[in-house]
């Protein structure tokens, strides 16, 4: 009783809805119009739940044909409107499933459940994926038909700023993006085998031609799309600014100068197991203080209140030693999580090694009373002496502290030693760009000629090496706007870290959805047209393709009118460039397509025949 109200309240179960619209006459010969057949059959729609329909189709009187030869007929428009084509689910439907799958990153079975649960739409796991994809392709669709207006608006704003990267996880599922800088829309994304110039190419080719010439084009330092810019730019004989990322700058000369000690240092820790040694001690104290370790906290925190450095004795101050240890290994709340060469986390972990010796110092000038609490902090303290007891250690810091305090000084010069500033001028871009020429050039003078200073003259070369290969590419940031828009002058990003926050956004829904770290088979298996749907969060974007996201529906429908009207025309469809062809360059050692070639029974068994048989030999 319960399920049948229920599908009574939320849809029309039961009941046969009569589709008989006007439908004028005949748009060939402007003849009246008669009933061909009338049919029945099932509709699920979230605005009406599930239903029967009663749909009539019209034909012409004088049985007039289209240029296909078929005859000309007309079905209910409400119907045309509402359910897909060759289905029963309406456009609401595949709307419904596609943002929840792809912006609320929900699971197949959580759509399934909702749509049952709140609209009373039986779907299968299956047909999820199914819905999916189809919103994928209406999408794709729907953003080339409404490629002129995109570009209107981006004309209006004086052109747009073209931001390039791809992504992807361990070697697989590449994404390439191109992406409108001031407006933040994707206006193209591809899957590609591997990231090669003559893969990008085609790319930015098809953007340009949809959406109008970039003003300016924003870029990594990567071997393939740099080449692929400076292409284009000069095939369409673009006088357009190319500039280099200032964050992806600064960490190729960063990985160049710090890597080779910091990989050393990394070394020296595992070499005499500091780590592991420190976490074993901090589990033996662990297990001694036993079921009272929520009271040995708080007595660590009534400890962290006192003057005074003595120890406490008994339990809490194992605990307190416990705490010390902790505080040494958790060096990682030092870090910024901007990652290597920003973060250096093995010499965080030796300066917390050297505090922590220090304070140990302190703690043991007045030891505690209890024995055992002197042995654990006197065993803490020999193994976190091995940092400051070998030479190794004291050398390999020696020289990268150098060369991170150089690394330090060239972030500060380009003002990226903590957080972009949101709000730059003409004028801060100005003073900047002097003071980091005034910087390289004292750099020059600073550098060793001879002598002793061979790491510091290295390091200093390294730096200056960048700066004469990519110096050209650092600046140009500031736009001149035409004077039909208004003239005056836009600033482009220094970095391409609008991109790189779409894809660590579009990552980090991908294992929210899926739960797994590596998401190399997931990327590979979503379609490159996914990075179109978050253009669909900018209010801006979705009033030009639909009006509201309310209206999407009616905008996929209406793509399919006008594909039908075309063709009984006999027209062509719209024209959607697909690229798939250019882009089948493969390059990887071993792509998808491949895998599902090489990974055949008949190719293990042809192989694993011809290799236990005795081929003929073949004379000459």
């Amino acid at each position: 009783m319960n399920d049948s109200c229920f599908k009574q309240v939320v849809g029309l179960a039961d009941i046969v809805v009569s589709a008989k619209d006007e439908v004028g006459v005949c748009d060939l010969c402007n003849g009246p119009m008669r009933v061909q057949k009338t049919f029945e059959h099932e509709g699920r729609t979230i605005e009406h739940g599930t239903f029967n329909v009663r749909e009539t189709v019209h034909v012409c009187s004088e049985r007039c044909h289209n240029d296909d030869g078929t005859l000309f007929t007309k079905r209910a428009g409400s119907v045309v409107r509402t359910i897909m084509p060759n289905g029963i689910v309406g456009y609401d439907v595949m709307v419904y499933v596609g943002l929840n799958r792809l912006l609320g990153y929900k699971q197949r079975e959580e759509i399934k459940a909702e749509l049952e649960e709140r609209h009373g739409i039986k779907v299968s796991c299956g047909e999820v994926s199914n819905l999916t994809r189809h919103f994928l392709e209406y999408l794709l669709r729907l953003h080339h038909m409404r490629a002129d207006q995109l570009k209107g608006v981006l004309e209006a704003d004086g052109g747009w700023p073209m931001q390039v990267d791809a992504t992807g996880e361990a070697g697989r599922g590449t994404f390439f993006v191109v992406m409108a800088g001031w407006r933040k829309w994707v206006l193209g994304a591809w899957k590609i085998s591997t990231e090669r110039a003559d893969l990008l190419l085609p790319c930015m080719r098809d953007t340009v031609r949809r959406f109008g010439q970039p003003c300016g084009a924003m870029r990594d330092l990567g071997r393939a799309v740099s080449p692929a810019i400076d292409e284009l730019v000069s095939e369409m004989q673009l006088d357009i600014p190319v500039l280099a990322c200032h964050q992806h700058f600064l960490a190729d000369i960063g990985k160049d100068l710090l890597k080779p000690d910091h990989s050393a240092l990394r070394e020296h820790f595992r070499r005499t197991k500091v780590r592991p040694k420190i976490n074993n001690l901090i589990r033996e104290i662990g297990r001694k203080i036993g079921l009272e370790i929520n009271e040995t906290r708080q007595a660590v925190l009534d400890w962290q209140e006192r003057d005074d450095y003595r120890l406490p004795p008994g339990r809490d101050g194992l605990a307190v030693v416990r705490n010390i240890a902790q505080w040494i290994i958790d060096y990682k709340a030092d870090l910024s999580g901007l990652d290597f060469p920003f973060d250096r986390p093995y010499l965080s972990f030796f300066n917390r090694c050297m505090v922590g010796l220090r304070a140990m110092d302190a703690f043991l000038r007045i030891p505690p009373d209890d024995k055992h609490v002197v042995r654990m902090i006197h065993r803490l303290r020999r193994i976190a002496s091995k940092v400051s007891c070998e030479v190794p250690f004291r050398q390999t810091v020696k020289q990268l502290q150098r060369r991170a305090d150089l690394f330090d000084e060239l972030r500060d010069e380009l003002r990226l030693a903590k957080e972009l500033p949101d709000k730059e001028s003409i004028e801060d871009l100005d003073e900047m760009r002097h003071q980091f020429e005034a910087w390289t050039t004292a750099l020059k003078d600073r550098r060793p000629k001879r002598g002793p200073g061979k790491n510091i003259r290295d390091a200093i070369d390294i730096i200056l090496k960048h700066v004469d290969t990519h110096g050209d590419n650092l600046w140009g940031h500031s736009i001149s706007l035409p004077e039909r828009t208004g003239g005056g002058i836009r600033l482009m990003s220094r970095t391409n870290e609008l991109l790189e926050n779409f894809f660590g956004t579009m990552k980090h829904g991908e294992r929210r959805r899926s739960g797994r770290k590596n998401l190399g088979q997931d990327l590979e298996h979503l379609p490159a047209e996914a990075a179109l749907v978050y253009n669909l969060e900018h209010a801006d974007y979705v009033n030009i393709v639909c009006g509201s996201l309310d209206q999407l529906p009616l905008a996929f429908a209406q793509l399919d009118m006008e594909n039908r009207n075309r063709k009984k025309k006999w027209l062509p469809s719209q024209e959607i460039v697909n690229l798939k062809k250019e882009l089948q360059l493969s390059t990887a050692s071993l792509s998808p397509a491949d895998r599902r070639l090489v990974r055949t029974d008949q190719m293990n068994q042809r192989i694993k025949k011809a290799a236990s048989s005795r081929a003929p030999r073949i004379l000459h």
